[in-house]
């Protein structure tokens, strides 16, 4: 059996990979990462004891970690992570693992496993060169050439939530924090991602007004990827992009109106089709990579 962790700056969940006709991710565990008041240190023992709670239903042959922060994927080793978990840089989650129990580890960063799981068993099935890019927070991406990551000299290609754009910084101007601090501001009321979209069904005008500018500024963005590196198809995921069948229209003729000439033919654009999970199956597959 195969133990997959995705770790995230809120919550940290987990899945065994059964292998038949072919691939799911069963007993599915979630808590809080707690990474403010555990640091990284804590993530490290946690990892520990998520494999040791495991280890007494499973026989586990090897772990895929897929995580939050800049991972050297050469050494494993998280060389850089923001203040969503404190003291992370540094960790080699690898390391520990191999250590303490013997077994095969691979680390990555979760927006480049997601991809990974995307390219093969998801949404970028068939292709080769995609860009994923996940909405939440903040905003991540990641960038597949010839069915390959490409990390970049430093490990952060992809990282275009830092990106300037018209409006501003990208993922100031195109995530879900973004979406949510709008609604309030403009509105005072306090919602979620689930309870926007909600109020913009029920015909709330100035609601949906906010997410025809968040779609617009998130459109922008889009089609600055396309330009530089013109990919087969863009992938965006994130659990705010669960809201396909509203979001998708507006998008697309967001797209349509903002690309000049021949560009605008090329252009091809899909929603994640493995949701929370995407991770742990790019983690599957980059473990079973390196233990063939």
């Amino acid at each position: 059996m195969y133990l997959l962790i995705d770790i995230g700056g809120t919550n940290i969940k987990s899945g065994i990979i059964r292998e038949s006709e072919g691939i799911e991710v069963v007993d599915k565990r979630e808590f809080p990462t707690n990474a403010k008041k555990v640091f990284g240190s804590g993530i490290e023992k946690k990892v520990v004891e998520i494999i040791e709670s495991y280890r007494e239903k499973y026989e586990i042959a090897g772990v895929g970690i897929s995580t939050a922060g800049v991972v050297n994927f050469k050494t494993n080793e998280i060389v850089y992570a923001n203040e969503n978990i404190p003291f992370y840089t540094g960790i080699n989650l690898s390391g520990t693992v191999k250590k303490i129990f013997n077994i095969p580890c691979i680390v990555e960063n979760d927006v480049n496993c997601a991809a990974i799981g995307e390219l093969h068993y998801g949404s970028g099935k068939g292709y080769s060169n995609l860009f994923c890019l996940t909405v939440g927070t903040g905003i991540g991406g990641a960038v597949i050439i010839d069915k390959k990551l490409y990390h970049g000299a430093a490990f952060t290609a992809g990282e275009i939530g830092y990106m300037k754009i018209n409006k501003g910084i990208f993922q100031d101007v195109a995530s879900t924090s973004f979406l949510v601090n709008c609604v309030k501001e403009k509105t005072g009321l306090e919602l979620n991602g689930k309870e926007i979209f909600r109020q913009a069904l029920n015909g709330n005008p100035q609601i949906k007004d906010i997410i025809e500018l968040f779609c617009e500024n998130l459109a922008e963005g889009i089609v600055t990827i396309n330009y530089v590196l013109n990919p087969e198809r863009i992938i965006i995921g994130g659990g705010v992009m669960e809201q396909t069948e509203y979001l998708y229209p507006i998008i697309k003729k967001k797209l349509e109106t903002s690309m000049n000439g021949i560009f605008n033919r090329n252009i091809d654009f899909s929603f994640a089709r493995l949701g929370n999970s995407a991770g742990m199956y790019g983690a599957y597959y980059l473990l079973k990579k390196q233990m063939t």
